[in-house]
């Protein structure tokens, strides 16, 4: 079956995953069983002149392969960096080469492009045999990946004012989360709520779930309701609107008639909401066995931004029996955290490609310590978008996993 990705037929999309992230699924797929007769061939057109580089150009260049895409189970891939990877099966050597020097051709003014050496041509693109240089091609596939989740927290932690501006929406105002919160208060969120298993995964068994997380999906809410304003924009604002999803959140769930969630999940919630008198009235709701399957998500800067109110917080919550995690870790912050010390049941820590590199020898070293010190069992791997992040957890020695790449193994009921 011909298959051609979004990319390459209109350039690169700016939601969902990366193309280097569906490069990556991609090869992972393949496995080692299905290799033969496949070549790939990575384009550096990321080394062309700017001006030789718009969107436009890249387009075409990714157009120049649709006729071998078509007919030999073709898969074209346009990078962030403009770079193009193009992965097919039984296309003869000759074939690939004729469109690589048409690519080339269209090119010929740029220096890349120009000279006959076998250096020169090396320079413009790199030829894999798959089936003997598979190991090769996934690595450089994961390095791609972890440099383009790099920029993209690169972006996310610039000035937020910035981002929006880049994004094409306007920061949120004052104004604009008076009218959003009003709308909220008498609005049906149910269409917005979302749920995502976290799984324990061994080797050789799938998925089981443990409990799922229950969230209200902000990017649906904000382009279903303020398309135009980027409500993460300003930081101060988003923490406040976050209280007022909180109260709405518990009031859909005291009046949820779904018995799939009426145990066993987890919700993400602010310190001052888990004190406030509508968790009360969720609690009384619940059933007392109910209690102990339920998992309250606290964010770090909300703890330690009042350690007064969360140790009243955390006291009452474990005395009703509920157990509790604190959300949004990662490889470096782990290390300050005494999970016993703060009376917490679990962490999440957050998976990133960089987690896997370790120049020193010693970071993982370092990091296995960390995880060990605060409970394997204790410790679900999040964001795991990616083969990769589940086998680099299973060697920490973690067993819980969350992420669009364990909805995937669970909904096929693969194994690992």
């Amino acid at each position: 079956m011909a298959i051609l990705t979004q990319a390459a037929q209109g350039g690169q999309t700016t939601r969902g995953p990366s193309q280097e992230y569906m490069l990556l699924d991609y090869l992972q797929r393949l496995s080692r069983n299905n290799l033969e007769d496949r070549t790939a061939v990575h384009l550096h057109l990321s080394r062309l002149r700017a001006n030789n580089r718009r969107d436009h150009h890249i387009r075409i260049a990714a157009a120049t392969f649709e006729g071998i895409v078509q007919n030999y189970e073709g898969q074209t891939f346009i990078l962030s960096n403009s770079d193009i990877f193009f992965i097919c099966k039984g296309a003869t050597l000759q074939d690939i080469d004729t469109a690589v020097m048409k690519v080339r051709f269209l090119f010929s003014e740029d220096p890349l492009a120009q000279g006959d050496e076998e250096e020169d041509i090396h320079k413009f693109c790199t030829w894999y045999n798959m089936e003997s240089q598979y190991d090769d091609v996934l690595e450089v596939s994961k390095k791609m990946h972890r440099e383009r989740e790099r920029q993209a927290r690169l972006t996310a932690t610039a000035d937020p004012k910035a981002a929006a501006k880049r994004s094409g929406r306007r920061p949120i105002e004052p104004e604009q989360l008076g009218k959003l919160e009003q709308f909220l208060a008498r609005a049906d969120m149910s269409n917005l709520m979302r749920r995502q298993s976290i799984c324990a995964i061994t080797p050789g068994m799938p998925p089981q779930p443990v409990f799922q997380e229950l969230y209200i999906s902000i990017p649906d809410l904000q382009n279903t309701m303020l398309p135009e304003y980027d409500i993460g924009a300003n930081p101060w604002l988003f923490q406040h609107l976050t209280q007022t999803l909180d109260s709405r959140m518990l009031s859909l769930l005291m009046r949820n008639d779904d018995s799939s969630i009426a145990s066993s999940f987890s919700i993400n919630m602010n310190v001052s909401t888990v004190l406030s008198p509508q968790f009360l009235n969720f609690d009384s709701s619940l059933k007392a066995v109910a209690r102990g399957t339920v998992v309250v998500e606290f964010q770090k800067i909300d703890i330690f931004g009042d350690m007064g109110a969360y140790v009243f917080a955390r006291d009452f919550l474990r005395e009703r029996g509920y157990r509790i995690c604190l959300d949004g870790l990662n490889h470096l912050t782990i290390q300050f955290i005494d999970r016993e010390r703060l009376g917490l049941d679990l962490l999440k820590v957050i998976w990133t490609p960089d987690m896997a590199e370790d120049n020193s020898g010693n970071r993982l070293t370092e990091l296995k310590q960390h995880v060990d010190r605060c409970g394997r069992a204790r410790i679900i791997l999040c964001r795991c978008d990616s083969d990769e992040a589940v086998r680099f957890g299973q060697s920490l020695g973690l067993t819980m996993f969350q992420g669009r790449h364990v909805d995937k193994m669970l909904a096929e009921g693969r194994r690992i």
